[in-house]
């Protein structure tokens, strides 16, 4: 195999260029001349016998083939930190610190306990918790600003094992116009009143969890979607589990829709990279298996069915 023309340096250096839009913020960014960095794109150019940019007007911007080597070159750079990344955690034999992120439909009960059993275990592990919402989840891994994660779908590129199936149902207070409608109820009945939803966590906000009125607030706790819901401002759908005690105490009451009054969600358990994962973030990920499974029996035993394995 032959040694590369190119070194990962040049890499950087041509994907800080495009990044920053131009030589001399790419020069404060990096710490570098300017004239350096201009010296080493050149050279790549020189090195592939391809133009990377072409002037249009006053601006320089990227050739299609420019276009086609910053994305080949930002996913050599990335790779090359998660790998020194991975070697720096391996090194040190158990991490200092695990991150995760738990998308909100998860049971918070039982990710809090999984989170003291592996804590009871490992007292000086720091664990950092990100509760994401829909694309928040697929953020935190794709940015590797997790070590894993529990979420709805396994973004492209990862893999994941499926962990829980949560069933999700609509509900209003007793008191909502729309308990008081004898008849099961359409799209056009709820369209008529205020649909309660959390936000999107992820910074593109670019995933939805299915239908949404027109009519609807928008928050960013689940907390205070449910307070609302209660108070009787709107109707939402919620993890089952997540209201069990509004249910069970009346403050809450499942609206009964003709179509769509309840779904079942898949969760995947998703390592954001396998190959470096520490041996921390496994066990981890071991107990969160074990308990989700464990509860699904105790709830398959007790005749409840808000959480079910995958």
């Amino acid at each position: 195999m032959t040694a590369p023309k190119i070194s990962l340096d040049q890499w950087a250096t041509l994907v800080a260029v495009v990044e920053a839009g131009t030589y001399a913020r790419a020069a404060q960014r990096l710490h570098k001349s300017q004239s350096t960095l201009t010296y080493a794109v050149q050279k790549l150019e020189r090195l592939l016998g391809v133009a990377v940019f072409e002037k249009h007007g006053r601006k320089a911007e990227l050739t299609p083939v420019g276009e086609m080597l910053y994305r080949r070159g930002k996913a050599l750079v990335e790779g090359a930190a998660r790998l020194e990344h991975g070697a720096g955690v391996l090194a040190q034999g158990w991490e200092p610190r695990i991150r995760l992120a738990a998308e909100i439909i998860f049971p918070t009960w039982l990710l809090l306990h999984c989170l003291d059993k592996f804590g009871r275990e490992h007292p000086d592990t720091q664990l950092e918790l990100v509760e994401s919402v829909l694309g928040g989840t697929d953020e935190a891994l794709t940015g590797r600003t997790v070590d894993l994660a529990i979420g709805s779908r396994v973004p492209p590129g990862f893999m994941g094992d499926a962990l829980a199936s949560v069933k999700i149902v609509c509900v209003a207070s007793p008191q909502h116009p729309l308990h008081r409608i004898e008849r099961a109820l359409t799209m056009q009945d709820l369209r008529e009143h205020r649909h309660l939803v959390i936000r999107d966590s992820g910074a593109q906000r670019s995933r939805s969890s299915g239908w949404l009125n027109e009519t609807r607030w928008t928050v960013s706790h689940k907390a205070t979607s449910i307070r609302a819901a209660v108070m009787g401002l709107g109707y939402a759908w919620y993890p089952e589990e997540a209201i069990r005690e509004e249910l069970e105490h009346g403050s809450l009451r499942r609206l009964p829709l003709r179509e769509g009054a309840e779904r079942h969600d898949t969760l995947y358990l998703i390592f954001a990279d396998p190959d470096t994962t520490g041996p921390g973030a496994r066990r981890l990920a071991d107990i969160i298996t074990r308990e989700t499974a464990r509860a699904w029996q105790h709830s398959s035993g007790t005749g409840g069915d808000a959480v079910t394995t995958g």
